[in-house]
């Protein structure tokens, strides 16, 4: 192996605070040029996920490089041949590899992000490191330029003040990339994402609810309800905080519950730091000796994807559909208080591991994930995303329950908490089930007098024109005379 990827911690200045990264390691050390790209990512505020793809695309061309040491002169060359070397795979027709890379095909998509992964980092080092461009900008033909100008209209149609020229776009429609990438399939979402209606009552009741410790079992419904009944992504729920549950001065009986950021979310019961900051971030410094757990690593970590709140102190707040799981998550979160109340845990977080060598630690979405599908596998079912039977359908059924009650798209898009329209159409497309449903009831309309399409006697297509294919019945029919022993 040419390169090796391992986690580490990265002292810049004089402080307590070190960046915890991956690496690349050779035979000669740290891979230093693309660890202060990284560097450059992380203050840019780029997702570990996307350090990953920089670390796994530059292995991968690193991996082929040395396999290839004497088969380039021109850098661009290489990079387009290892890019469709990467659709392709390397083993040949015959079954051999003289490289001994052994590549299967990488799909499209794949391809498409670890290209771009590269671009971006040679493109750094040629601006600060005097690099070679592997895949630099050049003239766009005229189908290149249009499709730049759709890319950019598709960008920003939807953003406040986007109708305002931006007189950059005629000058950057006029450049493309030397590799682009191939065109991935579109996707069209279907009901094999949302999670299936039919058994959501036996998985809460039985699955989720079947765990042996009462303490568990009221845990995982809670974070189930919040996705189910509230619409929230996973690592949304896991997040709650114990002091962000209340009741609804309206009703009761009804749970209110807000999800803050955790960087820029205001801290609980007015609380204020020594320099005036009242930013979940300070508190959980200040008060408990954390960072937020999406700036963590590990199994400790959680995201927050969404890019929409919904108050100035920057939380989300739960939208019940029907507004009865409100209640229930209310009744639930009353017992569940209790048992959150005698643990011994320092911090802020509102499920806790109750297992024996994790007791009163923040609960982790490794250990959610694995009673979930322990959950379904109590009602006969195993875990399948391509199905909904993981966590992230619940919110798809959510989103197709709010279309199927003929609420307002705009209605919709607040309770997903969505920037935009078009973010909230995979949640609230027809089902493959149900747009098959809706073709039945009406082929069965067509009978009718009045309609536009005429019915098709399908028995009549399949009448005539194959009894002369075998008229004497030798191989056809009930009882063919040839073809059996």
């Amino acid at each position: 192996m040419v390169a090796v990827k391992v986690k580490a911690k990265i002292t810049e200045d004089n402080t307590g605070v070190k960046s915890h990264l991956p690496i690349l390691l050779t035979e000669q050390g740290e891979l230093s040029p693309v660890t202060d790209y990284l560097l450059h990512l992380e203050a840019n505020g780029r997702s570990i996920a996307t350090l990953n793809r920089v670390i796994r695309a530059t292995a991968k061309l690193m991996e082929y490089m040395d396999a290839n040491t004497d088969a380039f002169d021109d850098p661009k060359r290489l990079f387009q041949t290892f890019t469709k070397r990467l659709y392709s795979g390397t083993v040949g027709e015959d079954g051999l590899d003289p490289s001994c890379l052994y590549w299967i095909p990488t799909s499209t998509s794949e391809t498409g992000l670890l290209i771009s992964a590269l671009t971006g980092l040679t493109d750094w080092l040629a601006e600060n490191k005097g690099a070679t461009h592997l895949n630099p900008l050049r003239a766009a033909t005229p189908h290149e330029e249009r499709l730049n100008y759709a890319v950019w209209y598709r960008k920003n149609q939807n953003d406040f003040l986007g109708h305002i020229k931006d007189e950059t776009i005629s000058s950057a429609a006029k450049k493309a990339r030397t590799i682009k990438g191939r065109t991935p399939l579109a996707k069209v979402d279907d009901d094999a994402i949302a999670f299936p209606e039919p058994h959501w009552n036996a998985f809460y009741n039985e699955g989720i609810g079947g765990a042996k410790n009462p303490r568990v079992a009221l845990r995982d419904k809670l974070i189930l309800l919040l996705m189910h009944g509230g619409g929230l992504r996973v690592s949304e729920a896991v997040s709650l905080w114990i002091t962000d549950v209340f009741e609804d001065p309206s009703d009761p009986s009804k749970a209110i519950v807000r999800i803050y950021d955790e960087t820029d979310g205001r801290a609980p019961d007015g609380w204020k730091s020594r320099t005036g900051d009242k930013t979940r971030k300070a508190y959980l410094k200040e008060s408990f000796s954390r960072i937020p757990r999406k700036q963590m690593h590990g199994t400790a970590r959680l995201g927050f994807k969404s890019k929409v709140v919904d108050h100035k102190d920057n939380y989300l707040q739960v939208q019940w559909f029907p507004s009865d799981y409100g209640r229930v998550f209310m009744a639930l979160w009353k017992n569940y208080a209790k048992y959150r109340a005698v643990t011994d845990a320092f911090h802020p977080y509102a499920f806790v591991s109750f297992g024996k060598n994790s007791f009163g630690s923040p609960y982790t979405l490794n250990a959610f994930n694995y009673n979930y599908a322990s959950g379904l596998r109590r009602i006969g079912l195993e875990p399948n995303k391509a199905e909904g039977l993981d966590p992230h359908g619940h919110r798809h059924n959510y989103g197709r329950r709010l279309e199927r009650a003929d609420l307002s798209p705009l209605v919709i898009r607040k309770c997903l908490h969505h920037k935009s329209l078009e973010s909230q159409l995979p949640y609230t497309q027809k089902g493959t089930d149900e747009v098959s449903r809706l073709l039945s009831e009406a082929t069965e309309r067509l009978a009718l007098p009045d309609s536009k399409v005429k019915p098709l006697d399908w028995k009549t297509l399949v009448e005539h024109g194959f009894e002369d294919i075998d008229p004497q019945g030798y191989f056809t029919g009930k009882h063919p005379k040839l073809g059996r022993k």
